[in-house]
């Protein structure tokens, strides 16, 4: 049996990427998505969620290239400030060499996931799941506490961010050396994946077998879905993706991926997307489904 949770990133960045989540449910294929608590177009997020209550709506933890939901003095150890005043550090791979060096505090870790989940839940958003912005939950330095604070706050199920051994057909990736570099990452970090696997069962957590779409997030096109669609393996799987729309808003904020969502959105709302995976036997489902599937087994 294969099943796909297809989840979309970003929710309450922008007014326009929040208007591509729900026409990607409502028209296409996505069924969950990751709302970011500090995002721009927070409450616009929350009113449109309550619009689509078949969708299931998750937190989008954010450590790094934003702002906190804490008082920044609370959280020396992640946050800088500067002109523009107290944010996250920015980068992900200065992020990393310090999650690898231990100089990340777990409970700032902590406190911070707890503010961002409880935000999205005093704003009436039942939070299905939680993962984080550029995957930094795949460090155990980061996983660890973002666990114990979603357990505080009633959450158990989460992202496995780790795909599989092979996440495209070896033709596909020699048609795009662009995605070489993005794939040697990925492989190299999926030695942390059995510590990850491990944390979630130790702790109760509900979590797919495994993480699509990361390799060619900012490049998914139509041949590149149909490619990863005809190799899921078997299992619940997640695919990742980031529709929006490239407007004004987009343009000012700070964001590698910028047409690259509205790409995304023509591909998750193609009329052959779901019955590609339908002819694949392939079950769309989302997290909230996963944890009722869990629950009853």
């Amino acid at each position: 049996m294969r099943r796909l949770i297809v989840n979309a990133d970003d929710f309450g960045f922008t007014a326009g990427i929040n208007r591509a989540i729900v026409e990607a449910h409502a028209r296409g294929i996505v069924t969950s998505t990751t709302l970011m608590a500090n995002g721009r177009a927070f409450d616009d997020a929350v009113r449109s969620a309550a619009s689509v209550p078949s969708l299931s709506v998750g937190c989008h933890v954010v450590l790094i290239d934003g702002v906190p939901v804490l008082d920044a003095e609370q959280l020396p150890s992640i946050t800088t400030s500067d002109s523009i005043g107290p944010h996250f550090r920015n980068g992900l791979k200065s992020f990393a060499a310090r999650a690898l060096a231990g100089r990340l505090n777990p409970h700032e870790i902590e406190i911070e996931v707890c503010a961002q989940i409880r935000k999205l839940q005093s704003a009436g958003v039942n939070v299905s799941h939680v993962d984080t912005h550029k995957h930094t939950h795949l460090f155990p330095a980061v996983l660890r506490p973002l666990l114990r604070a979603a357990q505080a706050c009633g959450v158990h199920a989460v992202r496995n961010p780790f795909g599989p051994s092979k996440p495209l057909k070896s033709s596909a990736l020699l048609a795009r050396p662009g995605l070489w570099t993005r794939y040697a990452e990925v492989r190299i970090l999926r030695t942390l994946a059995a510590k990850f696997r491990e944390a979630a069962r130790r702790e109760g957590f509900v979590t797919p077998d495994g993480t699509l779409g990361i390799v060619v997030t900012g490049a998914l096109d139509e041949k590149l879905f149909r490619g990863i669609a005809a190799i899921i393996p078997d299992g619940t799987w997640e695919f990742v993706c980031h529709p929006g729309y490239n407007d004004a808003d987009l343009t000012s904020a700070r964001t590698r991926l910028r047409q690259s969502r509205e790409t995304e959105l023509g591909v998750l709302t193609m009329p052959e997307a779901r019955q590609l995976l339908l002819d694949q036997g392939i079950a769309l489902i989302s997290y909230r489904d996963l944890l009722l599937t869990e629950a009853e087994a």
